[in-house]
């Protein structure tokens, strides 16, 4: 099984952890960590939630319906372990 981290950008609303976990748990990841805080970029508050998770499944198919989500304004990812982007993720 493969591990990765994603790094999600997202407005500071109450659902939108729930909506990611929700995702996850639909997607057949298994949650490994998460962080989440709360951050001013640009005159306004941005909610960052770090996930790591673990599946044999392609972390596109996580990603993919991630983006979607009404709240998520970005995620970038990478192998967990390391710093290297999943430039594939952003094709």
């Amino acid at each position: 099984m493969n591990q990765h981290t994603l790094h999600i950008h997202a407005q500071p609303k109450p659902e939108v952890m729930e909506r990611v976990l929700r995702v996850v748990r639909h997607r057949g990841f298994n949650l490994c960590a998460l962080t989440m805080e709360t951050k001013a970029e640009q005159d306004c508050q941005q909610l960052r939630i770090t996930v790591t998770v673990e599946s044999g499944r392609p972390i596109q198919r996580l990603w993919s319906q991630l983006v979607k989500l009404v709240d998520v304004s970005r995620v970038d990812g990478c192998h967990a372990g390391s710093e290297e982007p999943l430039s594939s993720l952003r094709a």
